[in-house]
């Protein structure tokens, strides 16, 4: 029988394509298990056949971007884990930038600077890639991913290419059309202002970048923010406390709190930090520990920013 491995390389010759993969390296907070395979598609054109490919074989399928904001359980990811890579950036007509879905935001922010087209240097030090962004509407300060979004293409889970403009992506706080889709992006178009200064561009770059260094551990292994904030027509964050996850986790006193080798950043307490021995399994139980608490505290019920990725039931 002719192994899934086989049946990619055949549909996408010169595509990376790996069996027991390790994860762990490939996310920031560099802990989780091997997938059963990992395969490495570098153009869009590859991403569609391979995914289209494990779909007639009937695996199980899991996009990984840039390793940020996700958790990888410890017993890893069974079936196929696509992760792309590389990708092309290109200006159509003079407003819109399209960017693959393997793009890094960094390399998305320094390309449209250079060219002096405005709209995205404030997002300047955002971890992973366009594909990760735009699947969980990145946030930064006040301003969301999808604010700049003009279309994106997307795989569907039949196997089938289609593009969807902005307005269709039901783009919400920390949500998009494709968490329940299934959508898979292959390209995303940004909005953007041509004929700008590159210099002051790249001064508001740094000024973002600075910012996040200052009130971020960046230090250390981490995977952003563990919870999106309390939302006003949602929760009731008692009077006296800022709508902020990690203002509740600070007020619960767990701040700098540690489970195995875990812990609470004391720089900013809604990022959880890996000290270099922490398992997927210390990073979930001090998770449960913070929801668990800040509900018992304040009656909010914190929810995950972060996506678990992978087999947790045979993680225990």
């Amino acid at each position: 029988m002719t192994s899934i491995g086989d049946a990619i390389r055949a549909v996408a010759p010169g595509v990376s394509v790996q069996a027991n993969a390790p994860l762990a390296p490939l996310t920031t907070f560099k802990v989780g298990g091997p997938a059963d395979w990992l395969v490495e598609p570098t153009s869009g054109d590859d991403l569609v056949r391979v995914v289209q490919c494990v779909l007639r074989h009937g695996l199980p399928l899991t996009m990984l971007g840039g390793g940020s904001n996700v958790l990888i359980a410890d017993a890893g990811i069974r079936g196929v884990v696509v992760r792309p890579r590389g990708g092309t950036l290109q200006l159509v007509g003079r407003d819109i930038v399209r960017a693959d879905a393997a793009v890094t935001i960094n390399g998305l922010v320094r390309w449209t600077v250079g060219r002096g087209l405005a709209g995205l240097e404030a997002w300047a030090g955002t971890p992973g890639t366009v594909g990760g962004a735009i699947y969980g509407n990145a946030h930064w300060r006040q301003a969301n991913i999808g604010d700049v979004v003009e279309s994106v293409r997307v795989l569907t889970r039949d196997g089938g290419v289609r593009q969807i403009p902005a307005d269709r992506l039901d783009f919400d706080y920390d949500t998009s059309r494709l968490q329940q889709s299934g959508e898979i992006l292959v390209w995303a178009a940004f909005r953007v202002r041509p004929g700008q200064d590159p210099d002051a561009l790249r001064a508001v770059a740094r000024a973002s970048l600075a910012f996040r260094k200052q009130t971020q551990p960046l230090a250390a292994p981490s995977a952003g923010c563990i919870f999106q904030n309390p939302q006003p027509r949602r929760d009731a964050v008692p009077e006296g406390i800022p709508p902020s996850a990690g203002a509740l986790i600070d007020r619960a006193g767990l701040k700098d709190h540690v489970i195995g080798g875990a812990r609470v950043s004391p720089v900013h307490a809604n990022f959880i930090v890996n000290d270099g021995t922490a398992t997927a399994a210390d990073i979930a139980a001090l998770v449960e520990l913070c929801r668990a608490t800040v509900a018992d505290r304040f009656g909010v019920r914190l929810r995950d920013e972060i996506v678990r990725l992978g087999d947790w039931q045979a993680t225990g």
